[in-house]
């Protein structure tokens, strides 16, 4: 082994003579390590790396060197790829400039690290125990919880992999939340035993994923038996020798304006992106230049001390200013470790300066070190901090700077601002009746924002060719609500009477198949708005037959665009959301059903918050998408007939980049003005009077449709695929199937055709009555499997329904 780091002698001598501990490994082991005696009852030695900048002052561009070095090892292995997807997490305190670095090498990875600072406001998203340390508990507190919650490879980088218990418990933990196929493990030093090595194939076996090890060095630590209480002897015999005298100060501190650019966070905390190290690499040059332009004329030899987490950051900056001046610089960072220091060639920490803390820790007051500063012969000492920590105990007598001005000549202060990440706004309280809607405030909670004095309106076939001219979207205006004439009321009012006890026992049948199935106390979130009144009914069917008080909520949910993630968040905040139940009127093809998967698996990639089931609960699925369901037979809701005036006086939801910020509910209106023809409670009064005569039809139902096989078939797809193809229209975002789409169709569309099943009865009436109204042809077809299928005209619609609501290209 190479051997001559400490001026021909090895800094591990003094502690492998006098305790018998050996490294075997690499040649290059010992010129990365020397050894140390912890004052620790866990552990005797310290393993002190040379190029780690912690406790030995070292070339920032050979600290810096070694982590990028390993970083582009880790992309070698990954691919670009898979590097692109993968996050690097590194730990507090010690390897926190080391996997910042890893990620430089990487390039395309964001970072993370763990702390041991709580950070008021900031909910952990994860955290862990190191065993062997002197502080244990690490806490991750990403800005964006996204970063962990990701599929891709997560590397975990540490100074050093020993016993692997570190490593195994962080994995442990966060995979347990979001499981992924890949794990790299990236570390200076290699250190484990062979039964070690084992346990982490063992372990990657058992959760089933792979797990790679990159490391600069390999070896082993040869410990005698009985080296903790003789470890522990030394320490008590040489502590009091080693204890430092009073100190003088020889110099000042000034403070260096560094000009950090605002809002780029300090390190990586709180998450450090690609795009941020953009940033800071061209920040760098003004920033070290103005710390040389402070230097004394005459240094030499300069160190820059970075603060315990605070590696990454000083560490830039101590390369940079080693980069533009013909100064030595070193580096290196304080620390929570305590450590023997003995003045000896042949020991890796030659000298300790003993300082209170200074950043109001957690864990209350304490003594903090800096290893290696005192005696080294420094002209100028950069202390680098984050603003946290420029605390009254930073500049108290006994602190860290009044330490260092008696070791050195000149002493500069530079704070980087702390990173504070942005909380999300406060989201509103749900709005209720009668203030917004007609519905009474114990019926349903509308997790929008009232646009009520917005005018968004538009003539049905000018609104849709301005959509179509400029590309906007569907959900940023409105229709012009259609006002029925009295004889289509008429018809609402005959189909409610003739299909109330129909509808009671759909209501019934899939409340309780919810309840059996999905939770025994629901949080019934509908999809506005034709979901509402069904929510609204299956929840006084819990409260009728079962004496259940359910939430329920309305949320916004648009075609190309996901359902509203605020309100989303809202939810998880004060519900279990592996209890929310969406809700919805009906099935038509099963756009809005792949429409919600989509959008909550994206909600959880991208927010980390997990439980919510996409699967809708509906009153009828025809086009077979859904397992929860009280019929699959197309027949009228007589909700479907009409609009605002059958759903509280709500309109449809609104998402416009003008009126909803990124932190409010999506946006609708409160049609007070329709108040003389509103039918929304009626309609709940007239199928809830039904529910004491459908109570055992409901019980039979029930049990047959929770024995039956109601796996989705999406038969409704491929006939509306099929239909498209047999019309030459192309496109199945044109097909609206079922009596509720065709309604829909009539109501707020351009028609071009309506097809209903030969022979059906009075379940189209008012069809037919609103086609005549509209001039649209109703043509009779054999062997529709829906009651009738609504096509929109082309001509009109294609800036309107396509699947991401804009263009449609026929």
């Amino acid at each position: 082994m190479n051997k001559a780091v400490n001026n021909g002698v090895w800094s591990g001598t003094w502690v492998a003579q006098r305790l018998g501990v050996e490294l075997e490994g690499d040649d290059t082991l010992s010129e990365l390590l020397g050894l140390a005696l912890r004052r620790n009852p866990k552990r005797a030695h310290l393993l002190v790396s040379h190029v780690l900048g912690k406790h030995v002052p070292q070339s920032p561009a050979v600290v810096h060197g070694h982590g990028v070095a390993l970083g582009r090892r880790v992309r070698d292995l990954l691919g670009d790829r898979e590097a692109a997807a993968a996050v690097v997490l590194g730990y507090a305190e010690t390897a926190t400039g080391l996997g910042h670095s890893v990620a430089d090498g990487i390039g395309l990875a964001p970072y993370l690290h763990s702390t041991r600072r709580p950070v008021p406001g900031i909910t952990p998203a994860g955290g862990f125990e190191e065993s062997h340390s002197h502080a244990t508990s690490h806490l991750l507190l990403p800005e964006n919880p996204a970063l962990l919650a990701g599929d891709g490879p997560l590397v975990l980088v540490d100074d050093e992999f020993s016993t692997g218990n570190t490593v195994l418990n962080t994995i442990r933990d966060l995979h347990q939340r979001h499981p992924r196929r890949r794990y790299v493990v990236v570390a200076l030093v290699d250190m484990r035993s062979a039964a070690d090595a084992g346990r982490l194939e063992e372990f990657a076996r058992e959760i089933g994923a792979r797990v790679d090890l990159v490391a600069a060095a390999s070896g082993t630590v040869r410990l005698p038996e009985g080296v903790l209480e003789k470890g522990q002897e030394l320490v008590t015999r040489y502590e009091e020798a080693a204890r430092p005298s009073p100190t003088t100060p020889q110099s000042a501190v000034e403070r260096v304006d560094l000009h950090w650019p605002p809002g780029l966070p300090d390190g990586g905390r709180h998450g450090f992106t690609p795009a941020h190290r953009i940033r800071l690499e061209s920040a760098l040059p003004q920033m070290a230049a103005r710390l040389a332009e402070a230097l004394p004329a005459d240094a030499r030899r300069v160190h820059v001390l970075g603060c315990e987490e605070l590696m990454y950051a000083p560490l830039r900056l101590a390369r940079e200013l080693e980069r533009i001046t013909g100064a030595e610089v070193r580096f290196s960072t304080t620390t929570r470790s305590p450590v023997l220091a003995v003045d000896d060639p042949g020991y890796a920490i030659r000298s300790r300066l003993v300082f209170p803390a200074h950043d109001n820790p957690a864990d209350g007051p304490g003594e903090r070190y800096a290893y290696n500063v005192a005696g080294a012969g420094f002209d100028a000492v950069i202390a680098v901090v984050d603003s946290t920590a420029d605390t009254p105990h930073l500049h108290a007598p006994d602190g860290l700077l009044a330490q260092l001005t008696a070791h050195t000549p000149q002493v500069l202060l530079a704070v980087v601002p702390s990173y504070v990440p942005e909380r999300p706004s406060m989201l509103p309280e749900p709005l209720r009746g009668p203030a917004f809607s007609s519905y009474a405030p114990e019926d349903v909670g509308w997790l929008l924002q009232d646009l009520s004095d917005v005018t968004l309106e538009a003539p049905t076939e000018e609104r849709e060719e301005a959509i179509q001219s400029g590309g906007a979207h569907y959900a940023e205006s409105l229709p012009v609500e259609y006002q029925p004439t009295e004889q289509y009321q008429q018809l609402f009012h005959t189909a409610l009477e003739e299909s109330g006890t129909r509808l009671a026992q759909a209501v019934g049948a899939v409340t309780e198949i919810v309840l059996a199935e999905r939770s025994p106390r629901p949080v019934l979130v509908s999809l506005a708005r034709a979901g509402t009144p069904v929510g609204v009914l299956m929840r006084r069917w819990a409260q009728h037959r079962h004496g259940l008080d359910l939430p329920h909520y309305a949320v916004s949910i648009v075609r190309g665009r996901g359902i509203d993630a605020n309100a989303l968040r809202w939810l998880a905040a004060h519900h279990d959301p592996r209890d929310v139940v969406f809700v919805d009127g009906w099935t038509g093809k099963g756009a809005i059903t792949r429409e919600l998967a989509a959008a909550i698996a994206e909600f959880e990639a991208t927010e980390g918050i997990t439980g919510f089931d996409p699967e809708i609960a509906v009153l009828a699925d025809p086009g077979s998408c859904v397992r929860t369901y009280g019929t699959r037979e197309d027949y009228l809701i007589p909700s479907a007939c009409l609009n605002s005036t059958v759903s509280g006086l709500i309109s449809r939801t609104v998402l416009r980049a003008d009126l909803v910020g990124p932190d409010d509910f999506h946006g609708a209106k409160f049609y007070r003005e329709l108040a003389a023809a509103d039918v929304s409670v009626h309609f709940l009064d007239a199928v809830s009077a039904r529910f004491p005569e459908v109570a055992d039809a409901v019980d039979a139902q029930a049990k047959e449709l929770l024995s039956a096989d109601r796996t989705p078939t999406w038969e409704g797809w491929a006939a509306v695929e099929r239909i498209s193809e047999e019309y030459g229209i192309h496109d199945v975002n044109l097909v609206k199937p079922g009596v509720g789409e065709t309604t829909r169709v009539l109501l707020r569309r351009v028609p071009w055709k309506i097809l209903a099943r030969a022979g059906a009865g009075a379940d189209l009436d008012h069809v037919r009555l609103l086609a005549e109204q509209r001039g649209v042809p109703v043509e009779e077809v054999a062997e529709l499997p829906y009651t009738c299928v609504g096509l929109i005209h082309p001509k009109y619609t294609r800036g309107a329904t396509g699947a991401d609501g804009k263009a449609v290209t026929l």
